[in-house]
Parts: structure tokens; C-alpha cells; sequence
């Protein structure tokens, strides 16, 4: 039994790592399930044992490479330092590390953003790249509301604006640098960016803590 676990769990890493090179290589729309099989030296039979279609196939190949992240994004939420804000700039600067110096999850973010079109059997995947901005959009404008109450953001700032405002910087900044990352240092524009952004937010702010 243990044997046949681990050959099953060998065989989907076998698919998942052949999707992730095809979709790569020939975005999403333009790989088919056979040619993720025979790519991954399988039949159609055993990719559909483990996936029931793309969209599905498509969304482990994410969380596979995207955990850390994930991981790192609950623990600063659990966290709730005194220092909100900060906890914010390490956490986008830690996805941003990832995608520049791990290859694979540099990877799977073009395929997220240049390789795909959220449409037919994506729509899953469109609902699980919507969840996982939205889990980031939740947790910086926790954080921002923590930051006001500590009188370490202006009190005219709106968390729900300001956090959406802080991941579309972000956001624009990675899909820019995906087209060619070449151009700029992602993580020290993002450095910079998001300094300046959290400036914005400081900008009268009380110079204690609100009693």
C-alpha cells in the first residue's frame, strides 16, 4: 500500500511537472491533456486518475509552487506585531524574493500572468487566482486598519482603498518585469515602491499612539 502511494504520488508529479513546462512553453490554451501525458511519458487514463481536467491540473501546479508563499502570508497574519506595516513591505518583498531567485516559481507566475486565458475549463482557476488576491487584499488592509489604530497611518486613509491601491502597485510592477526582466531590479523597485507608498499612508499620522 505504501509502495502504491508513493507511485501515485510520483506518477502526479510526473504530470505537474510536465504541464508546468508545456504550459510554459506553450501557454495554456495552446497544451492539451494529451500532450501533457505523453509529455510526461503517461497515458490520458493516468493523468485523468489524478486530475478530472485542466483547470483542476492547472490550479495544483500553482499551489504546488505557490505554498511557501501561502505559508508565509498566514504566518505574518497570525503574527500581528506592533508593527503592521512593516509586517506588510517583508511580506510583498518575500513574494517578490521568491519570484526573482526560485526558477519555478518565477515559472508559474508568467504562466499566471502572460500564458492564460480564464475561459471554459479555466474558470476554476480564474475563481483560485481570485481567492488568493483577495486573501493578500484582506491582509494588508488588516494590517493598514491595525496601523491606523496605532495612529502609524493618517486617520483619513481608507484601508479597503489603500490596500488595493498597494497590491495593484505590486501587481503592475511583476507583470511589467515578467515581459522582460531585464528591464529592472524587481526587488529593488519594489523596495522603493512600496517605501514610498507606505510614506503616503504615514503622512499625518499622530506622532504617538492614539490613548
Amino acid at each position: 500500500m505504501r509502495r502504491t502511494k508513493e507511485d501515485a504520488q510520483l506518477t502526479r508529479e510526473r504530470l505537474l511537472d510536465a504541464a508546468e513546462l508545456l504550459f510554459a512553453s506553450r501557454g495554456v490554451s495552446g497544451t492539451s491533456l494529451q500532450d501533457i501525458a505523453t509529455e510526461a511519458g503517461l497515458t490520458r487514463g493516468a493523468l485523468y486518475w489524478h486530475f478530472k481536467d485542466k483547470g483542476e491540473l492547472f490550479n495544483a501546479m500553482m499551489r504546488r509552487s505557490t505554498l511557501p508563499l501561502e505559508e508565509a502570508l498566514q504566518r505574518a497574519q497570525d503574527s500581528a506585531s506592533a508593527q503592521p506595516l512593516a509586517d506588510v513591505r517583508k511580506n510583498l518583498l518575500y513574494t517578490m524574493s521568491r519570484v526573482v531567485n526560485d526558477p519555478q516559481t518565477r515559472r508559474v507566475f508568467d504562466i499566471a500572468t502572460q500564458k492564460i486565458e480564464y475561459i471554459n475549463e479555466m474558470t476554476a482557476a480564474k475563481d483560485r487566482h481570485l481567492q488568493a488576491i483577495g486573501n493578500k487584499r484582506r491582509f494588508i488592509e488588516s494590517a493598514i486598519k491595525r496601523a491606523r489604530a496605532l495612529g502609524q497611518v493618517g486617520p483619513a486613509v481608507s484601508p479597503k482603498t489603500a490596500s488595493i491601491g498597494l497590491l495593484a502597485l505590486m501587481n503592475g510592477l511583476l507583470n511589467i518585469w515578467m515581459l522582460d526582466p531585464e528591464q529592472f531590479n524587481l526587488q529593488t523597485a519594489a523596495a522603493k515602491s512600496i517605501d514610498t507608498y507606505l510614506a503616503g499612508l504615514s503622512a499625518g499620522a499622530s506622532a504617538a499612539s492614539p490613548a
